[in-house]
């Protein structure tokens, strides 16, 4: 039932892109077959969605890069700075977790989302890619620790990735002009670190506006990946390509589509 992978366009990193050895996807919601609120290629097995349609297109995903469904690994999302080493194909398994590693052509590494970030980073010297779900909780981390950025770096590492060598991109997500949050959501991360007030603008009254994607890329700064890029697209206001948690709740609808990011080996 698949149809050729072309009909997907998924956008690109041109810094990713540049890379031997590598092939990364940050796909949009257009090349799927699920319909309505899900319209089309919504991956979210956590959604309301037809099951069926969620397989088809994962497998359409998964086609695009020449594999399987089963060696789509993508986790259990739960906005973590958990990262899980990946040696084969998961299947139908989705362990609790925001990042996937791997140093094995086999697999292809995936995080979903609707407006949280997207990282994907790949180090082709050593081989070894991986894909991170960066939500804001999950970026700054619990209290005290490291969040899901430095702990994906960290993985990498313990399979014999280089942090000088690895390059990364932040896929298409919310951006600053669309994430207005309150002050108290400010004050969660100037409590961490009063730097953090570099990713905020005033908003309307009583409210800020948080750079998501500047803030995973400091993160990444910060974790030692000196090459990153993020790819500059706002899933809250370009509702034809992408799905938005933020659009779909202020339109009162109950639910929205995932979207997927990945990336593999060649």
């Amino acid at each position: 039932m698949s149809l050729p992978a072309k009909v997907l366009g998924p956008v690109q990193s041109p810094l990713l892109s540049g890379l031997p050895g590598v092939r990364h996807a940050f796909f949009t919601r257009q090349g799927g077959v699920s319909k309505g609120l899900f319209d089309s290629l919504n991956v979210g097995r956590g959604s309301s969605d037809e099951a069926a349609d969620v397989e088809e297109n994962r497998a359409r995903a998964a086609g695009w890069f020449g594999v399987m469904p089963d060696a789509l690994n993508t986790c259990y999302q739960i906005h973590s700075a958990r990262a899980l080493t990946a040696e084969a194909p998961w299947g139908r398994y989705r362990p609790e977790g925001d990042g996937v590693v791997t140093g094995q052509r086999s697999v292809v590494c995936g995080a979903l989302h609707a407006d949280c970030a997207p990282v994907l980073i790949a180090d082709p010297k050593a081989r070894v890619v991986a894909a991170a779900h960066a939500g804001w909780k999950g970026a700054l981390g619990p209290k005290g620790e490291s969040g899901i950025v430095a702990e994906t770096v960290a993985a990498m590492e313990r399979l014999g990735a280089n942090r000088a060598d690895m390059v990364a991109a932040v896929g298409p997500c919310i951006s600053q002009a669309s994430y207005e949050v309150g002050e108290e959501f400010e004050a969660v991360f100037l409590e961490a670190d009063p730097a953090h007030a570099a990713w905020f603008i005033p908003g309307a009254p009583g409210k800020r506006q948080f750079d998501l994607p500047g803030f995973v890329l400091s993160r990444l700064a910060e974790a030692g990946v000196r090459q990153a890029e993020w790819v500059g697209r706002d899933t809250c206001t370009e509702d034809g390509l992408f799905y938005s948690n933020r659009r779909a709740f202020k339109a009162g609808e109950p639910d929205y589509g995932r979207l997927l990011s990945a990336i593999m080996l060649d």
